[in-house]
């Protein structure tokens, strides 16, 4: 068994960046880890962490 075959959630991550520019957190508008050429959805590691634990898979 796979750890992620118990959770239905998808969890895609964006690629880390060699270097700045970094993306700015949708939530919180601090640098990411993430490169700023990134489309789409990216947050910081302290926001990244909280909606992690807002969205937990329970039970």
């Amino acid at each position: 068994m796979d750890d992620n075959d118990y959770c239905l959630i998808d969890v895609s991550r964006p690629p880390k960046a060699d270097g700045p520019p970094y993306a700015e957190c949708v939530l919180c508008r601090e640098p990411t880890e993430y490169p700023e050429s990134y489309k789409g959805v990216t947050l910081c590691p302290p926001c990244e962490w909280r909606e992690a634990e807002r969205t937990s898979c329970s039970g």
